[in-house]
């Protein structure tokens, strides 16, 4: 029989742990979640509590079981053009901006999750190079980065069922850009799946292998970390980007505090930021 009670001890250990690893900050009060989300690999890894779960967590040894669980407390469900406005500022003000640059167009979907947001990136760009064809001379380079492999597999697959489809996704879209497969799945066509590449990537550490962006799209992450592990996380986007190169944060977060480096840009509707 599993038992999913966890004590305080084991929590707080937990959650010093998981911010250790990731910089996610459990808070006091999310014992809840750390059962919902690791309950499952209890069945997994056979192992009958909650607690001695996590005890074996804590074990450097344990390499498998410690994948397996950042795996589990860092995937997030996402939807397609998450609140619309960044993809209709990315077609109608930084691609009409940026056109032209001799060099490539980099874009950084810095928490891809299950790919939505990357692939939703190649979409509009994909859109707008119809209606602006050798706009981007050198051509997009579309990079989608996340810290679990679980995650970067299901993009790498770019395969998702009707239920995902119907977040976020117009009728048109799925259309256009969706194939039926015969496992009832449906595929991402190859010209916007091509058009994307992932690496596993954990954003506490450095970015350096990256290479320099014109614009990073790091939304609804921030609300994950500490304060001091946001200014690290923003800073090191700023030396990723390239001068006067943009990024872009989730509706709910904000640089006020946090980095002066970059000049909040008011549009309508939504804020952009770019670097000074």
């Amino acid at each position: 029989m599993l038992t999913k009670q966890l004590d305080d001890k084991s929590y707080l250990q937990f959650s010093t742990f998981l911010e250790q690893q990731c910089g996610i900050v459990l808070g006091a009060s999310k014992q809840y979640l750390v059962k919902i989300r690791l309950a499952p690999l209890m069945i997994k890894f056979k192992i009958a509590s909650l607690s001695e779960l996590v005890a074996q967590t804590l074990n450097p040894a344990q390499r498998q079981l410690r994948a397996a669980v950042i795996d589990a407390m860092t995937t997030n469900e996402t939807l397609w053009f998450r609140d619309e406005y960044p993809f209709e500022l990315l077609k109608k003000r930084l691609l009409p901006e940026l056109k032209g640059q001799r060099t490539p167009l980099k874009i950084w979907s810095a928490a891809s999750s299950s790919g939505q947001e990357p692939y939703s990136i190649a979409m509009t760009v994909y859109e707008y190079l119809q209606s602006n064809p050798g706009a981007f001379p050198a051509g997009v380079q579309i990079i989608g980065t996340d810290i679990s492999n679980t995650m970067l597999n299901q993009c790498k697959d770019a395969q998702y069922d009707s239920l995902a489809l119907s977040r976020g996704l117009s009728l048109a879209r799925k259309k256009q850009f969706f194939q039926a497969c015969d496992n009832g799945m449906y595929q991402v066509k190859d010209a916007i799946k091509n058009m994307v590449s992932f690496r596993q990537l954990n954003l506490l550490n450095s970015y350096s292998l990256m290479g320099r962006f014109d614009i990073v799209f790091c939304r609804n992450v921030l609300i994950y970390f500490s304060p001091e592990l946001k200014a690290k996380i923003i800073s090191q986007i700023y030396g990723a980007l390239n001068p006067g190169r943009y990024l872009l944060l989730g509706a709910s977060e904000s640089l006020a505090s946090i980095n002066q480096n970059f000049t909040m840009v008011r549009c309508n509707p939504g804020i952009i930021y770019q670097k000074k």
